[in-house]
């Protein structure tokens, strides 16, 4: 797995195959793993979150999420296989957790939907140890949430609050959460308990699945995506101007 460094923040170049592989690796060498991915939105932000920039360099696997940074990491000359969704190594990693009957510990959402949420993956993948699970609306007691997740036994996390918070949490209490393994994973318990539709196939490959939350939720996501999306194109675009630039400087040079 390849580590490379784009717009300040670094990624790892790697298939969804290879990330699940790695990560079943250091899962078997009991090498405690602090994982997160990377989208348009996550990365716009860490240009002025410094607490946001240190949690996710301080993780041992960096997937690429969003196809808006898949893009533009290729228009930039580094060659990106393919799009790891957070939403579908989340799916993936409870397979490989059925099977090796490794226990799983869900926090995050409203209490209503992560019950639902452990209700149906203990459903899709029979042999599945749901160690736990807890709202993600804690922030009076966090100490109570960490102490909960370590006695359940669980060896993986998922936690589905949103962004910054969760990568903060993570990196704030990982040595205290008594697991093997701790990844964010955003909105996917709504997903799952089916609060919210995800985007058809063709619209996540297209990286539109922006334009499918907007379509959703108008009122509050229209103006977060305008703004998100506006800033991220001025900074592919200095650093366009910038690459362009210095082949021009080493052009000159010769």
């Amino acid at each position: 797995m390849k580590r490379i460094e784009l717009f300040s923040c670094p990624m790892d170049i790697a298939t969804m195959d290879g990330t699940v592989e790695a990560i079943s690796s250091r899962l078997e060498r009991g090498k405690f793993t602090q994982h997160v991915v990377i989208n348009v939105a996550k990365l716009v932000r860490m240009q002025n979150d410094a607490e946001l920039a240190a949690s996710v360099r301080a993780c041992d696997i960096i997937n690429i999420d969003g196809m808006g940074v898949v893009w533009a990491a290729r228009l930039l000359g580094v060659p990106v296989p393919e799009r790891v969704a957070g939403v579908d190594l989340f799916e993936r990693l409870l397979a490989l957790a059925s099977q090796k009957d490794v226990p799983v510990f869900l926090l995050g959402a409203t209490d209503a939907v992560v019950t639902r949420a452990a209700t149906v993956v203990s459903e899709r993948y029979p042999g599945l140890r749901v160690a736990g699970h807890h709202h993600g609306y804690f922030w009076g007691d966090e100490e109570a949430a960490v102490e909960l997740i370590r006695r359940s036994g669980a060896k993986l996390l998922f936690v589905a609050i949103t962004s910054p918070m969760k990568e903060n949490f993570i990196d704030r209490w990982k040595d205290r959460l008594g697991v093997d393994f701790v990844m964010g994973v955003g909105g996917t318990f709504d997903v799952v308990a089916g609060r919210v539709r995800r985007a058809p196939s063709w619209m996540q490959h297209c990286g539109l699945e922006w334009a499918f939350r907007v379509a959703q939720e108008p009122r509050r996501m229209w103006r977060r995506y305008l703004v998100t999306n506006t800033r991220f194109m001025l900074m592919l675009l200095k650093a366009r101007l910038a690459s362009a630039m210095h082949r021009t400087a080493r052009g000159h040079g010769r």
